[in-house]
């Protein structure tokens, strides 16, 4: 056997020892890898400021106090609003029943023979028994997560240390990519640069895209459904902007929760027409003018291949998969685009026959 034979079945090896420890460190490498998704995200900004004459240190922290404040005031603009849009919806829903068996169980028995009735009356008493006991409920949740306290350790944990490993890894950047660069072997180093760049600028366009596409819809959606009048839009704006990064799945969930809104209002088929109106715009604006110029249609990352990477690696490594699946996405296109074009290259694919141009 050839040495370049032992040593392919080595790294082969390797890498798959590497994704055996993945898998069964993935618990505790969340904070960690968020940070270093965000320290890549925020790099270039930290590049640009310490070209600017700003020490590196003092730029690092600037950016992290600024997604600091970011997080916070998104907790503190979303917690409270759909709270207060939760405890609505409950107190609405008898009327909701009601106006169901108004209008929805005659239809359905004159059209279909279907008899059905809805008990608005016991739902209402059970509203009404409860609704002042949310809070002790509250506490019994918290209670009980205090018995289960991993629970409430992991979040803490998570929260604490992702700002500490961000400031590190935006601090050492350089000095990492540099090691990293000086342990490649020799022989492979030009085709591995290559192929980390050609990783590099698929992944950060799709991020940096991404991100600026979640920005500008959330900002869409919070303004236009405040002008249709929907109770709660700024949340439910930035909710639907914020989850549009989970291709279909978030459109749909932002979608069917400013559905519920507007018909519990109750007041007609306005609002849901406005809500229809908003969410078809929105779609319009995402699909033919966002993402094809903030995105872009080079990347090669099909919004259906970016689901099943995040459903897939969030099965097989929990929260720690969904923040490796993108780059891992990354990789395996850049690595099936050199498989093709090696093969394309290959006699299995040209033959034997010479290739004689006329």
């Amino acid at each position: 056997m050839s040495s370049d034979r032992i040593q392919t079945g080595l790294w082969i090896a390797f890498g798959l020892a590497l994704l055996w420890l993945l898998y069964l460190l993935s618990p505790i490498l969340a904070p960690f890898l968020l940070a270093a998704i965000l320290a890549y995200i925020c790099n270039p900004l930290a590049e640009r400021l310490a070209a600017h004459g700003l020490p590196r240190v003092v730029a690092v922290l600037l950016i992290i106090v600024a997604l600091t404040l970011a997080f916070v005031g998104l907790l503190l603009i979303i917690v409270p609003l759909l709270q207060d849009e939760a405890i609505r919806m409950i107190e609405r829903a008898p009327d909701a029943v009601d106006a169901l068996n108004n209008q929805l169980v005659p239809w359905l028995r004159e059209h279909f023979g279907i008899r059905l009735r809805l008990d608005a009356a016991s739902l209402r008493k059970l509203i009404n028994d409860n609704l002042a006991n949310l809070q002790g409920l509250g506490m019994h949740l918290l209670t009980s997560l205090k018995i289960g306290g991993a629970v409430i350790i992991g979040i803490v944990t998570t929260l604490l240390l992702v700002p500490v490993v961000l400031f590190y890894l935006l601090l050492d950047w350089n000095k990492l990519i540099a090691r990293i660069d000086a342990g490649i072997p020799r022989d492979w180093h030009a085709k591995t640069v290559a192929i980390t760049r050609d990783i590099d600028a698929v992944l950060s366009e799709f991020l940096r895209g991404q991100l600026l596409v979640m920005l500008a819809l959330a900002a869409y959606y919070s303004i236009a459904l405040s002008i249709a009048g929907l109770p709660s839009a700024l949340p439910v704006g930035i909710l639907t902007g914020m989850l549009i990064f989970i291709p279909y799945l978030g459109f749909g969930l932002g979608f069917v929760l400013a559905l519920m809104v507007a018909a519990l209002q109750f007041e007609g088929f306005a609002p849901v027409v406005a809500v229809l109106v908003v969410y078809g715009i929105g779609q319009l604006i995402e699909s033919f003018l966002l993402t094809p110029y903030l995105v872009g249609d080079r990347i090669g990352l099909h919004p259906l291949a970016v689901l099943f990477a995040l459903m897939a690696f969030g099965q097989l490594f929990g929260f720690t998969g969904v923040l490796i699946a993108l780059p891992l996405s990354a990789a395996l296109l850049i690595g099936l685009r050199e498989v093709r074009a090696l093969y394309l290259a290959s006699r299995i694919y040209r033959g034997k026959t010479p290739n004689i141009e006329t």
